[in-house]
């Protein structure tokens, strides 16, 4: 299977069939279409049979040499088949030739399969355990908010 640049098409079918990415709608807000129209060289898509069955939306940082991994979705049905692990490790590559020094994402401290899948690939926790045992920054997006945020070396 190919990884390609995520088109306006693809991103139609990635929105209209959500759930069978996340399991449900709640990620559908965090799907803007700038990922496709002004990231578009860090939106990439895996089909079969001209299905997409995995996708990233990721962007290069400004405020360092730093690329972030906003989401990665891989249908219910494809999971299991190593199309995330792909998918990161295309973004490693590309994110390297433009310099890049670190790859950072997150998550929320209830999302264990984000959690163990991130694990899995190697990245690292940063921040403290928390009364659950879950290694969060707190109040990494507002007062009261804790996130679990991912980082990993690319050199």
């Amino acid at each position: 299977m190919n990884i390609e640049r995520c088109t306006y098409d693809d991103y139609v079918e990635i929105i209209s069939n959500i759930s069978e990415f996340w399991g449900s709608d709640r990620t559908l807000n965090l799907h803007h279409p700038m990922y496709v129209y002004e990231f578009g060289d860090t939106a990439f898509v895996i089909r079969e049979n001209n299905r997409v069955m995995a996708y990233m939306f990721g962007f290069y940082a400004q405020t360092r040499p730093m690329a972030y991994a906003h989401l990665v979705g891989v249908r219910a049905d494809a999971q299991r088949r190593g199309l995330g692990s792909m998918l990161y490790h295309h973004f490693m590559s590309l994110a390297r030739e433009r310099g890049c020094k670190t790859i950072k994402a997150m998550t929320g401290p209830t999302n264990a399969q984000s959690i163990a899948f991130h694990k899995k690939i190697g990245m690292r926790l940063l921040g403290e355990i928390n009364e659950d045992g879950v290694t969060v920054v707190r109040n990494y997006s507002g007062p009261g908010v804790d996130r679990v945020v991912f980082e990993q070396d690319l050199f």
